[in-house]
């Protein structure tokens, strides 16, 4: 549409309020879509060190923020409040305070110490340990910090909800599961889906509990415990412990099961030939399942002649028969 400005009067007081209400929804646009400040906010706890320039009687170092969230400063009477400000914020306060004192005072605050946002990462991680957040983290950021899960590590991670903190103006408000236990899977946290990765905040505790474990022992290459992070049978089990060996009877494989809360103990047989030709069940197996392989005698026992004859065959004398 084409506006003619020399038109007449009415049109153009029309034109300045559409350009007037075009202005107003812009700003309004533009306060909308600001950024919010991500700037880190002082909380209670945090150590501060504070310098006043050509004022070293003034400047204290490792000034720790009160539980009420005030800090002191010489010659200021009031308690100066230091949470939910940045560090450029609180110097400029306490400069504020010494006006009355000194002319133009410079005034540096620097955080030394982010106690008021650590965060715990422990159980099954390689390097378990606590985090000072000087932003906000999701829960694979943390993770990845503490050098990822370990070998021993389950399929859950638990996270025991700090107390949430009061949210500062202008700072991004951490996510309120209002739970104060929250699990996911490991697996969905490690490839970084959202439901699974949520926000960490301040006094978090993160564990990842071991995994339940499987015990192979008996005539295999290498006995061992095995984590149990996803369903597992016995025919795998064996081939994680290297197999059975040549004199293994496996047609009767032990599974010494203990039945969870009792002290009742059970016993299943698997038949390995059978379940690789389809014809038994690969049995599933359960937390703390004993897989024991044992030693056929027939075979155990011509292995042990084959080996003591074998030697005196190699020093008989070779004759040629014409």
């Amino acid at each position: 549409m084409k506006l003619n400005l020399l038109s007449g009067p009415r049109q153009l007081i029309a034109v300045v309020a559409i350009l007037i209400g075009l202005g107003t929804a812009a700003a309004a646009q533009t306060v909308a879509t600001a950024p919010q400040d991500d700037r880190y906010r002082i909380g209670p706890g945090d150590v501060l060190d504070i310098r006043i320039l050509n004022r070293p009687q003034l400047s204290r170092d490792a000034v720790r923020v009160e539980g009420n969230g005030m800090i002191r400063m010489p010659l200021i009477d009031s308690e100066i409040r230091a949470t939910c400000r940045s560090e450029g914020e609180l110097a400029k306060e306490i400069a504020q305070g010494y006006l009355k004192f000194y002319r133009n005072p410079q005034v540096d605050v620097f955080i030394k110490e982010y106690h008021a946002r650590q965060v715990a990462v422990m159980g099954a991680v390689i390097e378990p340990a606590r985090f000072e957040m000087k932003q906000r983290y999701r829960l694979l950021d943390l993770l990845s910090y503490a050098k990822g899960p370990s070998d021993k590590a389950g399929q859950i991670v638990n996270i025991v909800r700090g107390p949430k903190m009061s949210v500062c103006e202008g700072q991004a408000a951490d996510v309120d599961d209002g739970d104060a236990l929250l699990s996911v899977r490991l697996s969905d946290t490690m490839s970084g889906l959202e439901r699974a990765n949520p926000y960490v905040r301040a006094g978090d505790i993160i564990t990842i509990p071991e995994a339940d474990q499987v015990y192979v022992v008996g005539n295999v290459y290498t006995p061992k415990t095995l984590p149990l992070k996803e369903p597992m049978t016995v025919s795998r089990a064996i081939a994680m412990a290297g197999g059975p060996l040549q004199d293994s009877k496996t047609s009767r494989i032990k599974v010494l099961r203990q039945e969870p809360g009792t002290g009742a103990k059970t016993e299943l047989y698997v038949d390995l030939g059978a379940v690789a030709k389809k014809r038994a069940e690969d049995l599933m197996l359960r937390p703390n399942d004993i897989i024991e392989v044992p030693t056929s005698t027939g075979k155990s026992l011509l292995r042990s002649l084959l080996g003591s004859v074998a030697p005196s065959i190699a020093q008989l004398p070779v004759r040629v028969i014409p």
